[in-house]
């Protein structure tokens, strides 16, 4: 019965509950009557509220409507949702991109149409939880290798049979590190494997136009497949995937998550591209060093080491301690959520810091100077 379940979740400090937000202003958001400072937002540039973003998605709704009415492939593919997928492919230097309604949906339409029976997936221990699923849909045998480690890919690489997928992020969604890009790409180009790689939480944050860890190492051309979301630090919502003209194709024929699925509204297609377009602008460049001063600031600050991205984890290990953590910040008006298993590993409970470009100093020195107090 649910009863029981529950009962053993709230034992074990892992029952989860929705928090009710109002009046999000980024930095800032309203939970029950209070003002937080809210340090849990995948929203790294602020975008979520930038007013080049509002007025496209507003002229979007007077065009084409709420909905884009029907699925891509009956008659739901507007004009401006082929804008986006060329926008993208020429960000990402591919031949082409297709969008999906979240990155979820992403993983879960590409990976079981690139791979199935008979074929193979190597994956990194940490990857998303949508990759995870992604691979175990496809039916393709599914090979772990311990995060990050080049030694066990190879080997895992040498053995695999059929079509062989690997599969890994960029930046690490609860660590904030980095895939070892350079040696994977050589590996998997050395055996003969494809490698789709998610950019999640690069996208906005690395590379000279803010396009990931792929345009950071000049390696666009040797990923072949780039997934992403445009619903973090470009401040939208949808996922896709960039690739070649064959790929793709094959995708819209096969993903069964495109096929089956009603099309982006095309108010939240005009935001993502209109934060595509933001990215290269003289604002857009300085949101970014924004971003890499405020996360200079804080590992600074709290004697963390120098982090490549915005997401800063302080691992506590137990729950009950994760979670009493959390809720002091709560008291001082700092929202930092407490991640537990299944999320992350057992007995490695967490707050997870998420940085925006939009928090100011003085904000990053007061959250510094709670969690050294958390820590004494």
């Amino acid at each position: 019965m649910p009863d029981n379940e529950l009962t053993s979740l709230r034992e074990n400090g892992l029952l989860r509950s929705l928090r009710e937000i109002s009046s999000p202003n980024p930095p800032f958001v309203t939970i029950d009557g209070q003002d937080l400072i809210n340090f849990s937002s995948n929203d790294y540039l602020g975008l979520s509220s930038h007013s080049a973003l509002a007025a496209a998605a507003h002229e979007a709704i007077t065009k084409y409507g709420t909905g884009s009415t029907a699925s891509r492939l009956v008659c739901g593919s507007l004009d401006i949702h082929h804008e986006l997928e060329a926008t993208l492919a020429t960000a990402k230097k591919t031949e082409a991109a297709l969008t999906f309604a979240n990155g979820y949906a992403t993983a879960l339409g590409t990976i079981p149409a690139v791979v199935g029976k008979g074929d193979t997936i190597i994956l990194d221990k940490l990857a998303h939880a949508c990759l995870i699923d992604g691979a175990r849909l496809s039916g393709a045998t599914l090979r772990v290798f311990p995060h990050n480690d080049l030694n066990k890919l190879e080997r895992l690489l040498k053995t695999a049979q059929g079509r062989v997928l690997v599969v890994t992020e960029s930046v690490f969604s609860m660590d904030g590190d980095l895939a070892p890009l350079s040696e994977i790409v050589a590996l998997k180009t050395k055996h003969e494997a494809l490698l789709l790689l998610d950019e999640a939480h690069a996208v906005g944050v690395l590379g000279p136009n803010g396009q990931g860890l792929t345009e950071h190492l000049a390696l666009q051309d040797q990923v072949d497949f780039q997934m992403g979301t445009l619903g973090k630090a470009l401040g939208s919502a949808g996922g896709y995937i960039a690739a070649s003209q064959d790929w793709i194709d094959l995708l819209i024929n096969k993903a069964r998550a495109f096929i089956y699925s009603t099309a982006p509204p095309p108010s939240q297609v005009a935001a993502s591209l209109a934060a595509l377009q933001f990215l290269n602008t003289p604002e857009g460049c300085q949101l970014r060093e924004k971003l890499n001063h405020n996360i200079a600031l804080l590992t600074s600050l709290t004697r963390q080491t120098a982090s490549p991205s915005p997401i800063i984890p302080i691992i506590i290990g137990e729950n009950e301690g994760a979670l009493a953590a959390s809720q002091s910040l709560l008291d001082d008006g700092l929202l930092v959520p407490a991640i537990r298993f299944p999320t992350v590993p057992r007995n490695t409970a967490r707050l997870r810091i998420t940085l925006s470009a939009s928090h100011s100093e003085e904000q990053i020195q007061g959250l510094a100077q709670k969690i050294s107090s958390l820590e004494q």
